[in-house]
C-alpha cells in the first residue's frame, strides 16, 4: 500500500546445428533440467521485494520527474481517456501521444518499476550470468531444452492453460530478496534491450545496477514517442534529487544520485519492432549476450497485430540473439492475456502460445530455447508506509524466463 501524500487524509489502498534434432532433449536430460534449474508454478505466490528504503527512492524519482504532470488539472481527464483506450484494447491510442505517456508513466509506471526491480533481483542468478559469462557454454549441443514432444508436466500445464482461469490465492508473506553480489567490477557491462515500454523498465534497471554495483547499457525500443520521457528519467537516475532550501547540512551531504556518473548508458529508438528487417534487428541487438524484455508487451502484440506476425518476430529474435542471452516475458495473468485464432476465434492463453513458439516448434535455424522460470500468477504487494502523491495499487502478473543456446557449428 502507498500513502497518498497530496491528500489531507492519507488513505491506503491495496490492490500488484542441431536445433532440429529432437534427440538432443533426451528423457535423462529433461529429468536433469527439471531437477537442477527450471522453476515452474501454476499457483499464485508472492514476489521477492527490494528494500523498502530502495522502493521509496524509486517512487521519489517518479514523483520528482512528473511533479508537474501529477499536479496538472488535466491529469484526471487524460487518465480517463487512457483508461478508456486500454479498456477497449486500443493500445495505439493509449500510447500514441506524449501527454498520454507522461500521464501513464506518472500513474502506473511507479508500481511497475518497483515490481520489475523485484523481478530482476529474484532472477539475479541468471541476470548476472549474462554479464559474467557464468553457466553453460551456450552451444546447442550442451543445452538442456524441452523437446518437440511434450513432457507430462507440460501436458498438465497445457490442459490448465486451456481450462477456465481459476484463482488459487496464497496469501503468504512476500519472500525476501536474495542478496545479489556486490563484488562485480563496473568494468563488466550488463546489457538490456527493452522491447515495448520504457519508463518503468528504465528505473527498474537503474535500481538493479545500483543494488548490485554493476555498469549497464540499456536500449529502449518502442513505437510510441517515449524519447522525452526517457531522457527525463535518465537525468533523474543520474542526478541528485532536489532538496528543500531548508534541508539540513547532513541531508545535503548525504544527497546523491541513484547511479554514479557513467554507470548507465542508454539509447531510445522509436520504431515498430514488427516492421524491422532481420538485419536491422540484429544491428540493434549486437554481438554480446544480453537480457531482452517484453514487459506487458507480448499480449499487446498478439492482440494488435495477430499471432502470425508476433510468432514471426519471436523466431526472428531467436535468430539474431547471441548465445546465453535471456528473454524475460511479463504480462497480465489469466484470461486477459488471450489471443483469438482461426475463423472460430478460439482463444489461446498468451503463455501457451509463447511456450509453443519457443519450445515446441521445430527449427533448423541453429538455436534452441531453454525455459528457466515460468509462473502463471505472482503477486507484487506494495508494503505499508510508502509515499506517493496519488494512490498506487499492488499488482499481479505472469512471468516466463528463457535462455537461448546456439549451434557453434552453424
Amino acid at each position: 500500500m502507498v500513502s497518498k501524500t497530496s491528500a489531507p487524509k492519507n488513505k491506503t489502498n491495496p490492490s500488484a546445428k542441431k536445433a532440429s534434432k529432437r534427440q538432443h532433449s533426451s528423457s535423462s536430460s529433461q529429468q536433469a533440467a527439471q531437477s537442477s534449474n527450471p522453476s515452474f508454478s501454476a499457483e499464485h505466490h508472492d514476489a521477492v521485494h527490494s528494500s523498502k528504503e530502495q522502493q521509496q527512492v524509486l517512487l521519489n524519482i517518479f514523483s520528482d520527474a512528473f511533479a508537474a504532470v501529477l499536479s496538472s488539472d488535466r491529469f484526471p481527464v487524460l487518465l480517463g481517456e487512457i483508461k478508456q483506450a486500454l479498456y477497449e484494447r486500443d493500445f495505439g491510442a493509449a500510447f500514441g501521444r506524449e501527454e498520454y505517456l507522461e500521464t501513464y508513466a506518472a500513474r502506473w509506471s511507479p508500481t511497475r518499476a518497483l515490481c520489475y526491480a523485484s523481478i530482476f533481483l529474484g532472477l539475479h542468478r541468471y541476470v548476472d550470468g549474462v554479464m559474467t559469462g557464468l553457466g553453460h557454454a551456450g552451444e546447442l549441443g550442451e543445452a538442456t531444452t524441452e523437446g518437440a514432444s511434450m513432457s507430462s508436466e507440460q501436458q498438465q500445464q497445457q490442459q490448465q492453460f486451456e481450462s477456465d482461469d481459476q484463482d488459487q490465492h496464497q496469501d503468504d508473506g512476500p519472500d525476501e530478496a536474495p542478496a545479489p553480489s556486490t563484488t562485480t567490477s563496473q568494468s563488466r557491462t550488463l546489457r538490456m534491450l527493452c522491447i515495448g515500454g520504457c519508463a518503468a523498465e528504465h528505473v527498474a534497471f537503474a535500481s538493479y545496477l545500483q543494488t548490485t554495483n554493476h555498469r549497464g547499457t540499456l536500449t529502449l525500443l518502442d513505437s510510441g514517442p517515449w524519447a522525452h520521457i526517457s531522457s527525463l528519467l535518465q537525468r533523474a537516475v543520474t542526478t541528485a534529487p532536489p532538496l528543500s532550501k531548508y534541508a539540513s547540512a547532513s541531508a545535503r551531504a548525504s544527497n546523491k544520485a541513484l547511479l554514479a556518473p557513467g554507470q548507465l548508458d542508454f539509447a531510445f529508438t522509436q520504431a515498430n519492432v514488427l516492421d524491422m528487417a532481420d538485419d536491422k534487428l540484429a544491428e540493434m541487438v549486437g554481438p554480446q549476450p544480453q537480457i531482452v524484455t517484453l514487459l506487458f508487451t507480448l499480449n499487446e502484440l498478439y492482440t494488435a497485430v495477430g499471432i502470425g506476425k508476433t510468432t514471426a518476430f519471436l523466431r526472428a529474435l531467436g535468430g539474431v540473439l547471441p548465445a546465453q542471452s535471456l528473454l524475460l516475458v511479463v504480462d497480465s495473468p489469466g484470461s486477459y492475456s488471450e489471443a483469438a485464432v482461426g475463423k472460430d476465434k478460439k482463444k489461446y492463453p498468451m503463455q501457451w502460445l509463447l511456450h509453443h513458439t519457443l519450445l515446441q516448434s521445430e527449427t533448423s535455424s541453429g538455436y534452441a530455447w531453454e525455459r528457466l522460470e515460468s509462473h502463471d500468477s505472482v503477486w507484487f504487494r506494495l508494503p505499508e508506509g510508502l509515499r506517493y502523491p496519488i494512490q498506487l495499487e499492488s499488482m499481479r502478473y505472469q512471468m516466463h524466463l528463457y535462455r537461448i543456446h546456439k549451434d557453434s557449428t552453424g
